[in-house]
């Protein structure tokens, strides 16, 4: 991919002079191009690399942002918020590690769990799932910053510990993140032979409506309640078989990534940084709205793990009998970037094709209603999520 480089004495100026409150941002280039009208004009560009441009944009302008972005391109995310102008320059530069994630094979792909899968995915059940969503559709919001997004958060513990109050060897923790209220949510059964090896299965916990997330009604029923109460789902019967993994599996529910993947990247730094070995991770991010006729499971082919990718599609074939297909959904749409931009190997399968997404993500219509009725669509993933876990950990 071209390089276009834009690093000017103003550029630098700005850099310079960022206020404390300032966030800098990687936003892919098809949307800025698209935004760019919408944005202040003093917001200059100042670092382009693979796909992506760094830009300066205050707390209210990034949220901004991301009402634009779904109010007028009807996409997800398509940006990823730094500390500081060198992290944001940093994350479009390392471009072996970000192509090692995306190109190198990183486990064993084979599917020799048949004996193990196959009850369990027989297990997966459309009401428990529809249940969950309704619960967590029920918060006003699941904002990152808002007294419901907290509560929410703990909630989701709450549920998992629940499923796991009969296993003393798991453990279900917040993640507290320094920058705002709401916790990220951690769930880890450990690996009984390869104990240092990590397969996670995550999505994000936060919710948002409108252009100041906070105080309106934002159900997310959809976006993405259906990832986490599909997750739940997984979880659910990996403890009713009482599953314990060769590998340690973690579930995972990030906070703040509607303004940015904040919570994944925070989590997916300290595994990098802690030098930790993730052997794959699945992002579960929509599985509710049917949108795609002839696709029931659409695999993001880009920013992902080509590998793992093709994994999922065996997974499918032998385990799920769905139509799949690929799609893209461009730089930053979900936490799956975190994990890949740390250099570890994630896939995101979605809904639909980014061209048939579910329309009334980020308003207050997102509910389970709107999309439905029921969680037929999400048990497909959560039978999917069974046994890439069962599968992968063993």
């Amino acid at each position: 991919m071209k390089k276009l480089i834009a690093l000017t004495a103003l550029a630098y100026s700005v850099v310079g002079l960022a206020a404390p409150k300032a966030q800098w941002l990687t936003v892919d280039n098809e949307v800025l191009a698209k935004i760019r009208p919408k944005l202040n004009k003093s917001v200059q560009t100042l670092y382009s690399a693979q796909g992506a441009t760094v830009v300066q944009l205050s707390q209210a302008e990034v949220e901004q942002l991301s009402a634009v972005i779904h109010d007028e391109l009807h996409r997800c995310g398509g940006f990823m918020a730094h500390d500081s102008f060198e992290e944001a320059q940093t994350a479009l530069s390392q471009q072996g590690e970000m192509y090692f994630a995306k190109q190198a094979v990183f486990a064993d792909y084979e599917l020799n769990q048949a004996k193990t899968v196959e009850p369990m995915v027989a297990q997966v059940q459309e009401a428990s799932i529809r249940d969950m969503i309704l619960k967590l559709s029920e918060f006003n919001t699941r904002y990152y910053k808002s007294e419901t997004g907290v509560k929410s958060s703990e909630y989701i513990r709450d549920t998992w510990a629940a499923l796991a109050k009969h296993r003393t060897d798991v453990k279900v923790e917040l993640y507290k993140h320094k920058n705002w209220p709401q916790a990220s949510i951690i769930m880890t059964i450990p690996g009984t032979e390869l104990a240092d090896e990590i397969v996670i299965v995550g999505g994000h916990a936060d919710s948002i409506a409108g252009m100041f997330g906070g105080s309106g009604r934002a159900p997310g029923a959809d976006d993405n309640a259906s990832g986490i109460a599909t997750i739940t789902e997984v979880i659910k019967i990996v403890m009713a078989n009482n599953f314990k993994p060769k590998r340690t599996v973690q579930f995972m529910g990030y906070a703040a990534e509607e303004v940015g993947l904040l919570g994944s990247k925070d989590i997916a730094n300290q595994f990098k940084a802690e030098g930790k070995k993730v052997v794959g991770v699945m992002q579960l991010d929509m599985t509710l709205n049917k949108g795609t006729a002839d696709k029931d499971i659409v695999m993001m082919s880009d920013f992902t793990n080509a590998a793992q990718n093709e994994f999922l599609g065996k997974l499918i074939d032998q385990y799920v009998k769905v139509s799949w297909g690929y799609s893209r959904c461009g730089y930053g749409c979900s936490d799956h970037a975190s994990w890949t931009a740390a250099g570890y190997p994630a896939s995101m399968p979605f809904e639909s094709t980014m061209g048939d997404i579910n329309k009334h993500i980020h308003t207050k219509n997102d509910t389970l209603q709107n999309a439905g009725g029921d969680a037929k669509h999400s048990a497909k993933f959560a039978k999917l999520a069974t046994a890439f876990v069962v599968e992968l950990a063993n």
